[in-house]
């Protein structure tokens, strides 16, 4: 594929000071987060800072591809949104630009650690907890439980009705491998994948694809991050979820400053603008549930209570290297995506 796409401009005017002041300053943005929230963010700081902003929506793994194509000669400025991962691996390939934050303290202690275990090269902008998302109206019409533990999905009533993403594209479904690995043990992970891949009726190159398709009953189960189901709720879909009673891994959607930008300044003031409160809540305003990282941003009752749910040690540190990640990416094509269904 290329990575020298044309960028999509999304551009709102400002006011004619900032205009004749501001003009002539452009941010080249990648955004990893939903098409609304992309929009929301773009056009809201473009307009309140009179910077033009150039945005190109990629999945997490697309993003990261490009920016090592595009090392020698980078055409983005600022990489917003998606897995931590992907943002790890790139700080550990010098992709992107050591920054410390003055915010930095303002941000809940996840999205401090992040940015310290990076070498300071990402942040933690929002973060959300993997789980199930199930089509209430299927699963009543053929008399199923709904699924509660990562075991009930290798139940046999379920083969053909799960959709899950695919991790060589997707960051949920990257996410949803290391958790199994951390909370089983390698080859009990794989083993397990190995049973799951039977029920599973396609691997989506999006992660927010399964919970789409569940919601409009191309699939009974996904395996998806919780905060996504609200906004196919909103729309009256029959959607519910519930995270593993063994024990769960959470995404950190991060931010990083790309090495090398063209628009450093732009870049660096859309990043501080990022970690505020009143540019966090576009989450909840793009019908996006996640746990802002700003203490101080104001909560929508629909994103998940942290407090509530049983997480694994996520270690991402260990599983955001880009060795560690190609491998068992490796591994899951081998063992798991090579078999018949």
């Amino acid at each position: 594929m290329s990575f020298h796409r044309t960028w999509i401009a999304l551009t709102f005017a400002a006011t004619a000071t900032a205009a004749s002041a501001q003009g002539s300053q452009t941010l080249n943005l990648i955004c990893s987060a939903q098409d609304e929230w992309c929009t929301l963010m773009s056009t809201t700081f473009s307009r309140t800072s009179g910077i033009k902003v150039n945005v190109l929506k990629r999945s997490t793994g697309e993003a990261l591809a490009q920016l090592i194509a595009e090392k020698a000669n980078p055409k983005a400025d600022v990489w917003f949104g998606g897995t931590g991962d992907p943002h790890m691996q790139a700080a550990e390939l010098d992709l992107t630009q050591p920054y410390q934050s003055p915010s930095l303290p303002q941000l809940h202690a996840w999205a401090q650690d992040q940015a310290k275990q990076s070498g300071w090269r990402t942040v933690g902008v929002y973060s959300g907890p993997l789980g199930f998302g199930f089509n209430t109206e299927l699963l009543a019409k053929k008399k199923l439980k709904a699924p509660h533990c990562w075991v009930d999905l290798l139940s046999p009533t379920l083969k053909g009705e799960i959709q899950m993403a695919n991790p060589n594209s997707s960051g949920t479904a990257y996410t949803m491998v290391a958790t199994l690995v951390q909370l089983m043990g390698e080859d009990p992970a794989f083993q397990y994948l190995k049973q799951l891949h039977t029920n599973v009726n396609q691997y989506t190159r999006s992660g927010s694809g399964p919970i789409k398709a569940v919601a409009r009953g191309e699939a009974m189960v996904s395996v998806s991050f919780v905060h996504d189901a609200p906004g196919e709720q909103m729309q009256g879909f029959p959607v519910a979820t519930d995270t593993p009673c063994e024990g769960t891994g959470a995404e950190i959607g991060s931010m990083s400053l790309v090495k090398g930008a063209r628009n450093a300044e732009s870049a660096r003031k859309f990043y501080e603008w990022a970690l505020t409160p009143a540019a966090q809540q576009f989450g909840a305003t793009a019908k996006q549930f996640q746990l802002p990282s700003n203490k101080a941003t104001p909560l929508d009752p629909r994103i998940p209570d942290f407090r509530k749910i049983k997480f694994v040690a996520y270690d991402h540190g260990r599983y955001g290297k880009s060795a560690e990640r190609k491998r068992l990416i490796e591994r899951w094509e081998r063992d798991v995506n090579s078999l018949p269904r």
